[in-house]
């Protein structure tokens, strides 16, 4: 069952997936792996900041 949660709980999990996405891409094993990552933290960056997404 899906669980309600307020805006700031959602921009808490938010950035704690992108922080997650950038600690993988820095230890992944090969440069494929990496790049999925980057594109992972790319999408949660835009999603948290659409100001800066891309910068």
């Amino acid at each position: 069952m899906a669980e309600v949660v307020d805006s700031d709980e959602l921009l808490r999990r938010l950035r704690a997936a992108r922080d997650w996405a950038r600690a993988e891409e820095e230890g992944a094993a090969d440069e494929a792996t990496a790049t999925a990552y980057r594109a992972v933290r790319a999408l949660l960056d835009r999603l948290v900041d659409p100001a800066r997404a891309g910068h």
